[in-house]
Parts: structure tokens; sequence; C-alpha cells
């Protein structure tokens, strides 16, 4: 065998190995599986076997009784069925099983990755991996598999059989099986290849749908429809091919199969109707072998095509295993408090994301005092929620120090120093679940808790007047609320948090003036005894911080309170005035 089919085959087997781990649960499914494929394969050479007795004997000398012929038949064809249900059974209890805990572990390998994850991958990426490619890849390998072993060990009983017979055609079909395996092996190298090709071609075509969806009111409004319609049939057209190729490459393998098995039965019947004339083969012996011979064709067929349907599997599951081997995780400290005092320093703190060319933050320091109100303010790209970020570790540090309660974030166990903040985003998400389970992602429920951070957030008689109130079922993104109103209820479950810190990342950036007004009494509330970094282009937000920085190009331009910045004038000034106009 040449050096790269040997590399090849080890690296299937590595692979399969690899997968295997996750499907060796429940035992006592795989001992039914076994024995179920082991009964099958054994009863295979029953059929032909009853064959030649029934020709030699049945027809000829008439010595064999009636009765025996229907209960024989009957009873192997029970027999078949029953394992083959079993085996089907026992197959789709394994894969489920396993495949619940594979699913399991994916999400939860997601939910604690670190945030390159999110960064390198788009979200439908990540949920076709966890929703669709763990099932596909998984059913087709378990499938796959036992169709391996169960039409493997059929042809060793149906080989057995034929040299029972007669061992000089056996030798006849045996030249066969080189022949076929040298074709499969070559053309499943080809095929391995083209399914990755396909693996990635899928991913970016469901991105350009996700995005056209996300984006679809941006596409109308610029009638980029001929755009996306381009983009879209591009990558389409690719996936097309690639998928082309692959279907032509596995489909090579059964008429190759076919056309070496015709040639060695008709060289088997040509030797037989020789052995014949010499009485050395009867009827019956005759054609018990070619049944035999015939009941071999269909394995083999299976076995040339299950080459593809491995490889595609093998593709299709190690994407679903690397989500949960290779995903490096978020590490954290082991300091943790109840509840911090909400001090937090930042020196020389600088942020250089990868392949970027410039900084995102440069050298930046500031100090905030327990229950201070600072205020960040600048240009779009200057740095700002970047910043922020640095504090729950949404984003690491590429120098420098940052601390809470004087203990650097790294030291922190993560899940203590995320407890300390509230957010409110400029990108309101919500769950397609309850208001009040939207209000109290997390916490311990409490409805009495959740009205009070509704009514501190304006929103309480929106949700009076949903269908069932606060256990009204919002649907995707809370879809059936208003912009503005799915702002507020983000501002409520901050308020319900009741975190030590909060954080207003453009809180207010969707709500009209009347409602801006509103909420901002609401929020002053909501900042009294604790630490707060806003991040706002509107005045109203801003003016009352204890201290305002202005950020440009990652650095802190300016620094105080909002009448100290206005003489001063200078980048605040030009900020003002263009936030005003």
């Amino acid at each position: 065998m040449p050096a790269t089919s040997i590399l090849d085959a080890m690296n299937t087997r590595q692979r399969l190995v690899r997968v295997a781990r996750y499907f060796t649960r429940p035992f006592y499914a795989w001992v039914t599986l076994t024995a179920s494929v082991l009964l099958g394969a054994a009863l295979e050479p029953a059929i032909p076997a009853m064959l030649k007795p029934l020709l030699d004997q049945g027809f000829n000398s008439n010595t064999l009784p009636l009765w025996m012929i229907p209960a024989a038949v009957i009873g192997l064809f029970m027999l078949r069925s029953s394992a083959s249900y079993l085996a089907d059974v026992a197959l789709a209890k394994i894969a489920q099983t396993n495949l619940e805990n594979l699913r399991s572990a994916m999400f939860h390998s997601i939910s604690l990755a670190d945030m390159r994850l999110f960064r390198d991958n788009a979200a439908t990426s990540l949920a076709n991996t966890v929703v669709y490619e763990a099932t596909n890849g998984a059913v087709l390998l378990l499938q796959s598999v036992t169709t391996v072993v169960k039409d493997s060990l059929t042809l060793v009983a149906l080989a057995g059989y034929l040299v029972y017979l007669n061992w000089q055609l056996s030798l006849i079909v045996m030249v066969v099986f080189p022949v076929v395996a040298v074709s499969m092996r070559s053309i499943s190298r080809r095929v391995y290849s083209l399914t990755k090709t396909q693996q990635r071609m899928v991913d970016e075509l469901a991105y350009t749908v996700e995005e056209s969806v996300l984006a679809h009111k941006e596409i109308r409004i610029q009638n980029a429809h001929e755009q996306q319609k381009k983009r879209f049939e591009g990558v389409n057209a690719s996936l097309r091919s690639v998928t082309m190729k692959a279907a032509i490459a596995g489909s090579a393998v059964a008429p190759i199969t076919n056309f070496f098995g015709s040639i060695a039965l008709s060289t088997v019947i040509t030797v037989a109707i020789v052995q014949s004339q010499t009485n050395h083969l009867s009827a019956g012996g005759f054609i018990g072998f070619v049944t035999a011979m015939l009941m071999m064709i269909a394995p083999i067929k299976h076995l040339s095509d299950v080459s593809s349907t491995i490889t595609r599997g093998i593709v299709a599951a190690e994407r679903a295993i690397d989500l949960v081997e290779n995903v490096d995780y978020e590490t954290g400290g082991e300091f943790t408090v109840p509840r911090a005092l909400g001090q937090i320093d930042f020196h020389e703190a600088s942020v250089h994301y990868p392949d970027a060319s410039e900084v995102a933050l440069d050298k930046v320091s500031l100090h905030v005092a327990p229950g201070q109100f600072i205020a960040l303010v600048g240009l779009s790209g200057s740095g700002k929620t970047t910043l922020a970020s640095l504090l729950p570790r949404f984003v690491e540090r590429s120098a420098g120090t940052i601390s809470v309660d004087g203990v650097d974030v790294t030291q922190w166990n993560l899940a203590a120093l995320r407890s300390q903040f509230a957010w409110v985003g400029q990108n309101v998400v919500m769950f397609n679940d309850t208001v009040l389970h939207n209000i109290t992602l997390g916490q311990a429920v409490d409805r009495d808790r959740a009205l009070a951070a509704l009514q501190a957030a304006n929103l309480a008689e929106r949700v009076q007047e949903l269908p069932q109130g606060l256990d009204t079922v919002l649907g995707h993104n809370a879809g059936m609320l208003s912009g503005g109103e799915r702002q507020r209820l983000a501002i409520a479950r901050a308020m319900y948090k009741n975190a030590p810190v909060l954080i207003l990342d453009e809180a207010t950036s969707a709500l009209d003036t009347d409602t801006d007004r509103l909420v901002q009494a609401s929020l002053r509330t909501a900042m009294r005894g604790r630490t707060t970094i806003a991040i706002a282009h509107r005045l109203s937000t801003i003016k009352d911080a204890d201290c305002i920085y202005v950020l440009g190009r990652g650095r802190i331009l300016q620094q105080g309170t909002h009448d100290q910045l206005m003489q001063k004038g200078g980048a605040y000034l030009e900020f003002i005035r263009l936030s005003q106009s």
C-alpha cells in the first residue's frame, strides 16, 4: 500500500477513535446493537443454504416435508426482522443519549468560552454546529459504522458459505475485493477534502442569510437588494459547485464496484456451467452459490457508498468536538466578595486588537471613587465602550492594570467580578421568555421587586397592558415591544440586579425626548449609592456627572465637570456642539 494511503487510513482511524470517545454509552444499548448485528449477519447465508436442499431434495427426490418449507422461511425472516428492529432501536438510543450529552458540552463550552470565540465565529456558524452539525455527524457516523460492521460480517459469512460450497468459484469472487478497496480509498480522500470545503461554504451562506435578515431595513433603505443578491448568488453557486464535485466523486464508487462485480458474475457462471457438465456441481449447489454471490452485491455496494458518508460524518462531528476540546475558556482568580464598594482604577491601560492598525486604548489612567458618577464622551471609535468593557473583562487589556476595590480584575473570580456590574448597552438583547424572566435574568425571582424595577424604568403600565402581564412571553428579542420599550426593559433588568457598579452604554439612545426625561429621573435614583459609568452623547445624561472624561483616538483628551469643561473649550465644547447640531 502506498505511504499516502497508509497515512490516510491511519488518519481516518484516528479521527474515528476521537469521535467514538463521545459515543460509548449506554453499555446495554451497545450490547444489544452488537448482538443484533451479529445475529443478522449470521442469518444471511441461511437463505442460499435453504435453496440447495430445496432444489436437490424438494424438486427432485421429494424427500423434504412440505411443512418445513414455510416454517423455515417464516422463522428465518422473523429472526432477521427482529434483529434489524433491535439494532435500529439500540442505534437510536446510543445516538440520542450521547448527542444530548455532546450538545450540553458544546453549550457549556460556548457559555464559558473566551470572548475571542465570538469575535472569530459568526453566531450562525456556532448555532449551526450545536444544532445541526453535531446531529448530522453523529447519526451519519453511527449508521455508517453499523453498516460497515454488519455488512462486513455479512460478507464474511457469505464468503465462508461460498468457500464451503465451491472453493474454486470462490477464488474468482475474492479477486474483486482488492480492486474495490483501492477504488474506495482513492475516492474517499477526494470526498473528505471537498466535504470540508462544503462545510465552510454552508457557514458562509448561512451568515449571508443572517446578515440580510438582521439588516433588512438597511438593505431596503439603501436599495442594496441587488448587491446582496449578487453576494448570495456567488456563495450559492460556489456551494453548488463544491457539492456537485463531492457528489460526482462519491457516486463514482458504485459504478466501479458494479463493473468489477459483473466481471466476477459472468466468470462464475461460465465456470459453473463447465463444472456442471462433469457432475462436480448440482443444480441446487449452483443456485445456492449464485444466490449467495448476488447477496454479496448489496453489502459491497453499501460498503462502497459508506466511505463518503463516513467522511461527511467525521467532518461534521469533528467540528462539534472541536467546540468542546479546542475552545479556550475564560480564566479568573480566586478573590471574591459578596458586594464591592465600587472603587475603580485604570493605570496606563492599553488595548490593541489583533490585526488593528491603531490601538483602541493608549495608556489610559483614571480613578473612580465609590458612588461616583463619571461620564465617557467622544466621537465614535474613541475607545469609550472598550474602556468600559475592560471592567467585566469582555475585553482583555494589552498592557497596564485595571482594579476594582484595589484588586486587579484578573485576580477576581470571574462570576464574583461580573456580579458587581449591571450593564445597559446600546444594543439591547432580550430573550424569548417572559417579561419576568427577562428582568430577573440570572437572579432569584421576586415578582414584587421586578414590578418595582419596571416602575422605576417607567414601563410598569405598558407591561400591565400585555396579555399575561409579567408572564407574557415576549418572542424573539422582545419583538412585541418598541425599541424604546426594550431599552427601558434593559434598564429595569439593571435596576433589579442592584449591583454596586452601573455601566450605561448609550442606555437612553433609543428613547424619545419625553421618555428620556422620565427615565433620567429613574436613572438618577438607580445611580444613588453606586458607582456609575455612563457612555452617552446626550447632554441630559452626562451634565450632572462628577467627572467627564473626553476620549479621542484611545486617549483621555480632557477631564472635569460639565461647567469646568465648558469653560476650557476644546474637545468637549466641540463634542457638545456636534451632539446638539
